[in-house]
C-alpha cells in the first residue's frame, strides 16, 4: 500500500498497537519512520527524575524499545527521530514538512489528562496534517 509511513508514538499501550497497524500499510521496502516528541515540562520532569540529560534521553529511547523489538523482530525498516515540543503541532509540523503516504498515531497516549481537558492530539493532528491520517484505538 504505502512506501513511507510516519508513526507517532510515545511508548504506550496505543502507540504499540499503532506500531503494529503501521507495518500492515508497507509495501515492500517500504519504511516507517518513528517520531517520539518530547514536551517542554516532560522533558524538565525527565531530568529532574533521572539526574541528567543523557539518562532522559535513555529513558525515552527505552519507552519505544517495544517498538524497535517488533520491527526488528517482523524484519521492518525504520528510523527513530526525537522531536521537541508541543505533541500535536509539532506532529503536524514534521509531517507536513516532507512527504508521507500516512501518518499512523494512537488514540491516546500516555498523557490522557491532557486529552481530556484539551482535545486529543490525535484529534488535532488529524484536523491539520496533510496526508492521510490513521488513529488506532
Amino acid at each position: 500500500m504505502y512506501q513511507r509511513v510516519l508513526l507517532a508514538a510515545d511508548g504506550s499501550d496505543h502507540s504499540f498497537r499503532a506500531a503494529q497497524h503501521a507495518a500492515g500499510l508497507l509495501e515492500n521496502n517500504g519504511t516507517i519512520e518513528v517520531i517520539y516528541v518530547v514536551d517542554g515540562s516532560q522533558s524538565k520532569s525527565d531530568v529532574l527524575q533521572t539526574g541528567d540529560k543523557e539518562m532522559a534521553k535513555k529513558k525515552r529511547r527505552e519507552r519505544l524499545q517495544q517498538i524497535e523489538d517488533w520491527y526488528r523482530k517482523k524484519d521492518i525498516s525504520y528510523t527513530i527521530s526525537f522531536l521537541h515540543g508541543e505533541p500535536g503541532p509539532a506532529i503536524v509540523k514534521y509531517a507536513n514538512e516532507d512527504k508521507y503516504d500516512c501518518l499512523v498515531l494512537g488514540s491516546r497516549g500516555l498523557n490522557n489528562l491532557q486529552s481530556m481537558v484539551l482535545g486529543s492530539v490525535s484529534h488535532k493532528v488529524a484536523k491539520r496534517a496533510n496526508c492521510p491520517v490513521m488513529i488506532v484505538k
